[in-house]
């Protein structure tokens, strides 16, 4: 697929996607338009795989007659391996085709028959018994109340239920006109796809868009900075996760990533996310994402992993609770952050989880560079005691949705190459300008990335600063210390600025005559 073909499809979707939004804010629409792409995807997906298993015996899954003793047996056939292979099971009358074909047949009104295209009751069961289908399997946890933001009940939907039943048929005949590709497996069409309408929904979420989505451009270079020197990964994890959207972006830098985690408060995100794994073809047993408070409890506490990545909440609250001293993740520090900034302790909890080999990054306030207390203690902990920190990467301001506040990304490794340096980046011009959003464009993320890995002084971009150097900043890690910016303003030549103001007095004389000449053509006073 061309890229003039790929944003073609992007566009598309998007334009379907309005068709719900003057009906509901952008939150909602979102969850109802991601929702049944991916019951498309869900249902050409179980197609295409039940086609491959019946190409033998020269049939067709559509064809199959359900009500017969035979069809009965072959869609058992078909779903014990099914489940297997894709974790889910749909039989051939629950495919999205055929729902957006039953829910837009024409009504035949001599018949009487005024209900022959209300399809919302089969729609909720449908997506019901996809969930139920996975009882008792692996992918059990996977599939659980997937859909459950899909309220096709809602009155915001319309206010009656043939208002309803009109606007989810017509929305699904719009996709049912469009081919995701899913028969080409090289291509991740539909996958680009589904985070370009992701990154949509952000730029008009405002603050909330920090709920579920990190901008494309600084997962990049996130996934870039932990995939250095990789090019296979065991695991990666974000202890936030919101959509999953970075974890899939570390796969991108990597030939292959064995094992996906992950940890999601908001119930809504998390199963973006599941979702959005699911529809990128990362198999259900590769991937094992939990829905709680990863500080409060984190679901993954045997586990280490190879890649981390994650943007948490800045500046969250937490319990900070005495308890949590006897915590594996907080107890060497002997202090705790902050109850009103949880940024340390999300740190605190990666550190914890960072293996050996590792790679650690993460985005934090700048606060974390440099405000005192237990904050101050954390972080000389971590530089001065275990020399985990490798670098600090400061960041344009306003390039995170719903918040203008500048930002850094802070990398760690348990195992340093260069144990006795820390590099400092100020990136924080390299953007550019769009609206009232500031962007990073892919010159601005190679230099980056090219800086971090070479380890290379640049005037007033970089530093590579030695560890007693850091030391006699007591521990503040805030770049301007370490990178000078400073831009020595042009002399001013003051005999020139006395000789232009005595010229300038020169010139206002003249005018002063030329104006009391006309003054007294006219009879007037003079107005000086």
């Amino acid at each position: 697929m061309s890229e003039d073909q790929k944003k073609q499809l992007e566009q598309q979707l998007w334009n379907i996607a309005n068709t719900l939004r003057g009906k509901m804010n952008a939150d909602e629409f979102r969850d109802y338009i991601l929702g049944f792409i991916f019951y498309k995807y869900l249902s050409e997906r179980m197609n295409l795989y039940a086609d491959e298993i019946l190409k033998e015996d020269g049939i067709t899954y559509k064809s199959i007659e359900e009500t017969t003793g035979e069809g009965r047996a072959i869609l058992a056939a078909i779903k014990e391996q099914a489940l297997i292979k894709l974790g889910y099971f749909l039989k051939p009358s629950e495919l999205f085709s055929e729902i957006a074909r039953r829910g837009n047949q024409a009504v035949d009104e001599e018949k009487g028959d005024s209900k022959s295209n209300f399809i919302l009751e089969d729609l909720a069961r449908i997506l019901s018994n996809i969930e139920q289908s996975t009882m008792g399997t692996d992918s059990e946890d996977d599939f659980d109340h997937l859909f459950e933001d899909l309220d096709l009940t809602s009155t915001k939907l319309g206010r009656t239920e043939s208002a309803k039943n009109e606007l989810i048929a017509k929305v699904l005949a719009h996709l049912d006109k469009i081919d995701f590709g899913l028969q080409n497996s090289e291509l991740d069409i539909l996958g680009d796809a589904y985070e370009y309408l992701i990154g949509k929904f952000a730029s008009g979420a405002g603050k909330k868009a920090g709920e579920f989505y990190t901008p494309q451009e600084v997962s990049t270079v996130l996934a870039k900075l932990v995939t250095t020197g990789k090019s296979k990964l065991r695991s990666v994890y974000d202890a936030t996760c919101g959509s999953g959207s970075l974890l899939l972006r570390v796969a991108r830098e990597v030939k292959e990533v064995s094992n996906f985690y992950g940890q999601e408060l908001n119930r809504t995100t998390y199963n973006l996310a599941r979702m959005n794994m699911i529809l990128h073809g990362v198999h259900y047993r590769q991937f094992d994402i939990k829905q709680e408070d990863t500080l409060e409890r984190p679901a993954h506490m045997d586990k280490k992993f190879e890649a981390i990545v994650a943007n948490p909440p800045f500046s969250a609250h937490w319990s900070a609770s005495p308890l949590h001293l006897s915590d594996d993740r907080f107890s060497q520090y002997g202090r705790l952050a902050p109850r009103t900034t949880a940024d340390f302790a999300f740190i605190q909890h990666m550190v914890h989880h960072l293996a050996d080999n590792g790679i650690m990054a993460v985005v934090a306030p700048h606060g974390v560079l440099f405000r005192g207390g237990a904050e101050a203690h954390i972080r000389q902990y971590l530089v001065k005691d275990k020399n985990y920190l490798d670098a600090v990467i400061g960041l344009p301001p306003n390039i995170f949705y719903g918040t203008g506040i500048p930002t850094a990304i802070l990398v760690f490794k348990k195992c340093k190459e260069d144990p006795d340096h820390i590099v400092f980046i100020d990136a924080s011009k390299g953007f550019e300008k769009v609206g009232n959003q500031n962007y990073l464009r892919r010159p601005h993320i190679d230099k980056i990335i090219s800086t971090y890995r070479e380890r290379k002084t640049e005037p007033k971009y970089s530093y590579v600063a030695t560890l007693a150097e850091v030391a006699a900043n007591d521990y503040n890690l805030n770049i301007p210390r370490y990178v000078d910016t400073f831009e020595r303003e042009k002399a001013i030549d003051i005999n020139t600025v006395s000789a232009n103001l005595k010229a300038l007095n020169i010139e206002r004389q003249k005018i002063d005559k030329v104006i009391a000449g006309y003054c007294a053509e006219l009879g007037i006073a003079t107005p000086f």
